[in-house]
């Protein structure tokens, strides 16, 4: 079976840096996991050119999975108002990978 991550990305300002990471813990994850197929959700960040930049990969079981999130155009990114709040910048549509391969 081959899973699916799904890649996005958003820039925030310094002074709203803790928003998203809260955002994301209190409305998106809540909301992910009631979707039959999701696997699991990483929040990653780093500092760029005086930002936070913030990327949000998660592991689905099938591209359905992330059509039942996403809609029937999963390559739209789903933007919350609590994420346009807290963030400068975002990607408007999300990058999907299948696995190749996997190692643990």
């Amino acid at each position: 079976m081959t899973h699916i991550f799904r890649k996005w990305s958003g820039l925030s300002t310094q002074n709203k840096a803790q928003m998203y990471p809260a955002h994301f813990v209190q409305n998106v994850i809540p909301a992910i996991q009631k979707v039959d197929g999701f696997l699991s959700a990483d929040l990653l960040s780093r500092e760029f050119e005086g930002k936070i930049e913030y990327t949000v990969i998660s592991r689905w079981k099938s591209m359905d999975a992330v059509k039942a999130f996403a809609g029937e155009n999963p390559s739209l990114a789903v933007i919350e108002p609590g994420a346009v709040a807290a963030l400068e910048s975002f990607d408007d549509v999300v990058i999907h990978y299948e696995v190749a391969v996997h190692v643990s």
